[in-house]
């Protein structure tokens, strides 16, 4: 009669030891891919991470929106351009970024977390001034240097700042568009950025959601767990291949700068954080030293 209770019962108890080590932990999210086009699939990852709050943890949200950028651009009548991977941001597109990421699906963010019953603080840009920010430049196979327009990388994190805000009981939800000395504005690549930020919170983890399983070895087979060394060597050998590198890239730099371990998750599974956080077996791939 009782039994799909108990049932859950047992699945709230194998989450209290994790619920216990974590416990008072920064855990910093990279949120994209399909968990941001789906509607379903957006709530219960906004559910998730007000959970996290809730429980004595400190989530962090970065988001991106290549395919929103990608649309507004193309009603424009401007077609995306992209070298080695990258965003070629010229004037004109960098008013697109800011305004789809910005103005638009930050501020969606910050609205459904505070639905559901959280505190949250969107940050884009100038907004807080939360992202460091030099121009980026790209080499090709000559060691020449590619402009690539108002592309930028991290510089630094104003993570004290963060900080306050999350002392408060806010969750913080990041656009990856950072500030340079003189004001202006940059383009960054959001797994680089939210790894920057893990760095600089010496986050306990960072997790990046994509639209695959995890990393997968030469039979299509998930690998559950990763070392540093291990993880450089199938970048080497072309085990990690197209887009999974600079995710795993991003993985071993957050480690290289503190971080505890790096998660690469199946943002499609509903509630795909808490099945990596709080179940013995998780759902993706761990990155660890």
């Amino acid at each position: 009669m009782f039994r799909h209770l108990i049932k859950r019962a047992n699945t709230v108890l194998e989450a209290l030891p994790y619920l216990t080590k974590f416990n008072g932990k920064t855990i910093v999210i990279k949120y994209g891919g399909a968990a941001m086009q789906s509607e379903e699939l957006k709530h219960g990852v906004i559910q998730d991470v007000v959970l996290l709050k809730m429980v004595g943890m400190n989530p962090v949200l970065v988001h991106g929106g290549g395919p929103e950028i990608n649309k507004h651009l193309r009603k424009k009548g401007i077609e995306p351009k992209f070298i080695g991977g990258y965003r070629v941001t010229d004037k004109e597109t960098m008013k697109v970024v800011q305004k789809v990421l910005g103005e638009k699906i930050n501020q969606q963010i910050v609205s459904m977390i505070k639905k559901a019953g959280g505190k949250s603080k969107g940050f884009y840009g100038k907004k807080g001034h939360v992202i460091k920010a030099f121009k980026y430049w790209k080499k090709d196979e000559k060691g020449n240097r590619i402009d690539l327009g108002f592309t930028g990388q991290v510089g630094g994190i104003r993570y004290r700042f963060l900080n306050k805000w999350m002392k408060m009981g806010y969750i913080p939800v990041l656009t990856s568009i950072g500030v340079g000395k003189r004001g202006g504005v940059y383009n960054i690549n959001a797994d680089k950025a939210a790894a920057a930020i893990a760095a600089y919170l010496k986050a306990e983890k960072l997790i990046m959601m994509t639209d695959v399983s995890g990393v997968l070895d030469n039979h299509g087979k998930l690998v559950s767990q990763v070392n540093t060394y291990k993880a450089q060597l199938m970048i080497k050998s072309g085990g990690i291949s197209g887009g999974m590198i600079p995710k795993v890239k991003s993985c071993l730099y957050a480690l290289r700068k503190g971080v505890k371990t790096a998660h690469i998750i199946d943002g499609r599974l509903p509630h795909a954080i808490l099945l990596e956080l709080f179940t013995d077996h998780g759902i993706g791939t761990m990155v660890r030293k």
